[in-house]
């Protein structure tokens, strides 16, 4: 979730190798480094021999590759012709969260077995048995997806012990794929869905996440390390996930893409929730086409075999029409970047028009007390899973108890409300949540009917804020509400600066049209070229 008030509340390593395979899996465990880069960040693993050469907090190259432009087809030829191995990939990775982490706080473990998997899907590659797109391919997961072989904690201490029993589905999918599942990224705990006035990026296990871009500026919403892990190339690819704006908002704050699936496209099961009306996962990447194979691989959502080639063609927009809806809430710079934004895609054949979405206002009345109801019923189902609070209000027990819970802040209203709230069963619930969606799927499915668009364009973000937990998060509407409360796919791509912080471009289409979205999404990525490394710099001037 994304900053709320009352008004407005939003916002594979087989399972058995064959002998040759887990031989040379143990092989590379004792190789120098290996094991010591392979430890959880918070064990202080030694610096990990054979790895790429890292250019101070910028660039890092390996097998020939600058890994924060490297897309995975890229990546892909180069593990076919041999020039590069999963191994070798992942080994460069672990040595990035090692050298930048620190200062960014974005990666809360790196799994044991990572570089294993790697070992078995070059094993795999050799035997001409590669899996799909993500074989080989690091992936960082967001520390609300449940993972059989690391912790899976939503940030809090009260699920800090054993592990969950089993993957979430999306998990096995990753395995399936042959994917090497990195470790887990930090988040704002519980998906920011525990106090009025919660500190986007911070967790009792992880502490502060922190902005790349401007060390002291807020990564924004609840999937904040995978946002800030992509943005620092400590990834390939992340797993995030939304209820309202958590996906796309730290997309847009970390210059990185998001999308935000249609709702069912991805599987929640094992997925610590807020709302089963709203939650999904989504894949978070540098660019697009990285997102969108990770989308096939999760949801099976199938990508063009020339889709990376399409979005770079001349002529690539021409005729597409897009409704731009802006925010000025978000301040004047924000404003003039969409308006050079619209003249960049009209430069390339857009029809932009503007457009302004109704029923905002009532859909803010309506999306808090329904998150209530719904929060209650599926925490206290998930909890049942797991070890520690047994439902809702154990856990609100446990976080009196335990100091560090409160180290940020200490609140916890929306917990206490969600206790009182009415049940999802209560008729006037029930009433509240079909109106609402039925508001939210209007503001979108109308203004595209009438304008006959192709999506809807607006600013995924304001300018981040400075991080204060005293103060929480700075108080903004985002455009994301539609589509999240809709079950609508979004998608956002960076935009561009506002001075040293990025500002994302989310691009709103109708339901089932994921692919869709991505491959405009595409096109739209290549002719604005909105993104540029982080400097990681450690303040703004005042004015900044």
């Amino acid at each position: 979730m994304k900053k709320r008030s009352r008004a407005v509340l939003t916002a594979i390593l087989v399972a058995a190798p064959s002998a040759a395979v887990a031989a040379l899996a143990a092989s590379a465990a004792r190789a120098p480094g290996a094991r010591a880069a392979a430890r959880s960040r918070s064990g202080g693993p030694a610096r990990p021999a054979g790895a790429a050469p890292v250019d101070g907090m910028g660039a890092i190259r390996v097998g020939g590759v600058d890994l924060d432009t490297v897309t995975i087809p890229e990546l892909q030829a180069h593990m076919a012709r041999g020039s590069l191995s999963s191994v070798r990939l992942t080994l460069a990775y672990l040595r990035r969260i090692r050298s930048v982490d620190p200062r960014l706080n974005a990666v809360l473990h790196t799994s044991p077995t990572a570089l294993g998997q790697a070992v078995v899907s070059d094993a795999r590659r050799r035997l001409g048995r590669t899996r799909g797109p993500l074989d080989g391919i690091p992936v960082l997961l967001k520390d609300n997806i449940d993972t059989r072989d690391m912790p899976t904690t939503a940030g809090s201490l009260a699920l800090a012990g054993k592990p969950p029993r089993a993957d979430a589905e999306l998990v096995a999918r990753l395995r399936a794929g042959g994917a090497v599942l990195l470790g887990k990224a930090n988040l704002s705990e519980w998906a920011n869905f525990r106090s009025m006035a919660p500190t986007s990026g911070w967790s009792a296990v992880g502490g502060q996440t922190r902005n790349p871009y401007v060390l002291d500026r807020s990564p924004c919403g609840s999937s904040a390390g995978s946002a800030a892990a992509l943005a620092a190339s400590l990834a390939q690819v992340a797993i995030g996930t939304e209820t309202d704006g958590s996906i796309v908002c730290p997309a847009g704050m970390n210059a990185v893409v998001g999308l935000k699936p249609s709702l069912g496209v991805v599987s929640r099961s094992g997925v610590v929730p807020v709302s089963a009306e709203q939650d999904t996962a989504g894949p978070m990447a540098r660019t697009v086409i990285d997102a969108a194979l990770t989308l096939s691989v999760i949801g099976g959502v199938p990508v063009a075999p020339d889709f990376a080639e399409a979005a770079t063609r001349p002529g690539a927009l021409r005729g597409r029409r897009i409704g731009l809806w802006r925010m000025p809430l978000f301040g004047a710079g924000v404003d003039a970047l969409m308006t050079r934004t619209a003249e960049r895609l009209r430069e390339a054949g857009v029809d932009v028009v503007e457009v302004w979405l109704p029923h905002q206002l009532r859909m803010a009345e309506l999306e808090f007390p329904c998150l209530l109801s719904e929060f209650h019923r599926d925490i206290n189902a998930y909890l049942a899973t797991r070890n520690g609070p047994r439902d809702l209000a154990e856990l609100i027990e446990f976080n009196r108890t335990h100091p560090r819970e409160r180290t940020c802040f200490a609140d916890q209203e929306l917990f206490e409300e969600a206790l009182a709230a009415p049940p999802a069963t209560d008729p006037e619930y029930r009433a509240m949540r079909t109106e609402l969606k039925d508001l939210a799927r209007r503001s979108v499915d109308e203004v595209m009917a009438e304008h006959g668009l192709d999506a809807i364009a607006s600013p995924a973000n304001p300018p981040a804020w400075t991080i204060d937990c005293a103060r929480g998060d700075a108080e903004a509407i985002l455009s994301s509400k539609p589509a999240a409360v809709a079950g609508y796919p979004s998608l956002s791509v960076p935009a561009g600066f506002v001075g040293e912080l990025p500002v994302g471009l989310l691009l709103t289409a109708g339901d089932g049209r994921d692919a869709h979205l991505l491959s405009l999404g595409a096109a739209v990525e290549h002719h604005l070229a909105g993104r540029r490394a982080p400097r990681y710099l450690p303040t703004l001037p005042a004015d900044g």
